[in-house]
């Protein structure tokens, strides 16, 4: 059986376009290759006719977005002979730092926000075999202690201030290219770090200035039929428009934020480490960034998970809350092309999900008169 096709994670796939050399061992987990899906019903609520995508980072190996940076994170540490990792994290990145370092065989240490972690990404670090260590204080304030700790201890930083990170994130904007066969106009994600905005301007300038010739080598497992290939390497870039939650706002706020709060946990940060390079996005895009309430975004989640069956979690669901408001307002006009990440998978945070569905649980007899009683009764009309 002929097995050169076979799919092996995003640093082989475009491994010209990466900073790895030939002999470099890569740590992968098979991240990437998420789908981009074009919603259905929801664009028919709108009143105005748009293409509405969603890019579902949920489905990599550990649930989120950050696998595609850790595992080039965590391959360059491992090709440096770094013998273990540290993060601060509000929960993804110490699940997938966790993970690749499990995969790599090296250690891994985590400093979490006490009492701010959404209970599925604990786990996760912890069945992983990370050291857990949850400070009496926020997301920043584990952030400042981690550059600390470097300093002092032979640990390499997985956070997205390793550039790194960015390297593996911007290949989500690959991916969309590759499947749109150009760049949308606008392209919407939730804020918190800055780090993911960032990476995907970064994929996308790469992209509007290869040539196919250039970068044939990278198309391993497309047979010659994705963009880069084939030489239609989009020449646009779209408007790059950031959305935060509203009790954590720093670029609406023009300043950091102290205390951040916000029932989306994944951006409850205030002081984002990539806040210079964010900005230059916004300005080089011709995009902005603008705020969501919390009950926009809950409201944004369950709507996706209702009406198109995609479960996210609430940080993720930001970006299409967001969305929304700027097509309805006009803000995004009508004919657009608008492609909405989506960070993380909703079982990430499942009490969150579990609090704000309506649907009642039925506790009946096992008879089939209470069974059927139950579906008449809820039966659409």
């Amino acid at each position: 059986m002929n097995h050169t096709s076979r799919y092996t994670g995003l640093i082989e796939k475009y491994r010209d376009r990466l900073p790895v050399k030939k002999e470099t061992r890569l740590i992968s987990l098979g991240e990437g290759a998420t789908p981009l899906i074009r919603l259905q019903n929801i664009p028919r609520t709108l009143g105005k006719q748009v293409e509405l995508y969603v890019k579902y980072e949920g489905l990599n190996p550990t649930g989120s977005f950050k696998d595609r940076g850790m595992t080039m994170a965590v391959t360059k540490a491992v090709e440096d002979d770094s013998r273990a990792i540290i993060c601060a994290s509000t929960g993804n990145t110490s699940a997938a730092a966790a993970a690749y370092a499990a995969r790599a065989g090296i250690a891994c240490f985590v400093v979490i926000p006490d009492g701010k972690i959404a209970q599925g990404k604990l786990a996760q670090a912890m069945i992983h075999g990370a050291v857990v260590i949850q400070i009496q204080g926020n997301f920043d304030a584990g952030m400042a202690l981690v550059k600390q700790v470097a300093d002092e201890a032979p640990v390499t930083i997985v956070n997205s201030i390793n550039p790194y990170r960015l390297q593996g994130q911007k290949t989500a904007a690959f991916e969309i290219i590759e499947d749109l066969g150009v760049a949308p106009d606008f392209h919407c994600l939730p804020v918190g770090n800055a780090g993911n905005i960032t990476a995907h301007w970064i994929g996308y300038c790469e992209y509007s200035s290869a040539s196919g010739k250039n970068v044939t080598a990278a198309c391993t497992f497309c047979q010659g039929q994705c963009a880069f290939a084939n030489g239609a390497v989009s020449k646009s870039r779209p408007k790059m428009v950031g959305y935060q939650a509203a009790g954590a706002a720093p670029f609406l706020r023009g300043a950091m934020v102290d205390n951040p709060e916000t029932v989306a946990t994944a951006i409850r940060i205030g002081h984002p480490q990539s806040w210079d390079q964010a900005w230059k996005v916004k300005e080089e895009s011709g995009g902005w960034f603008a705020e969501c309430t919390d009950d926009e975004i809950l409201t944004a989640q369950k709507l996706l998970a209702e009406k198109e069956g995609v479960f996210c979690e609430p940080a993720s669901a930001t970006s299409l809350a967001g969305a929304l408001r700027d097509i309805k307002t006009g803000r995004i006009p009508e004919a657009s092309r608008v492609v909405c990440t989506l960070t993380g998978h909703g079982l990430k945070d499942p009490d969150t999900a579990i609090k704000q569905s309506t649907g009642p649980l039925h506790k009946v007899r096992a008879e089939l008169g209470a069974v059927k009683k139950v579906i008449f009764d809820n039966m659409p009309r």
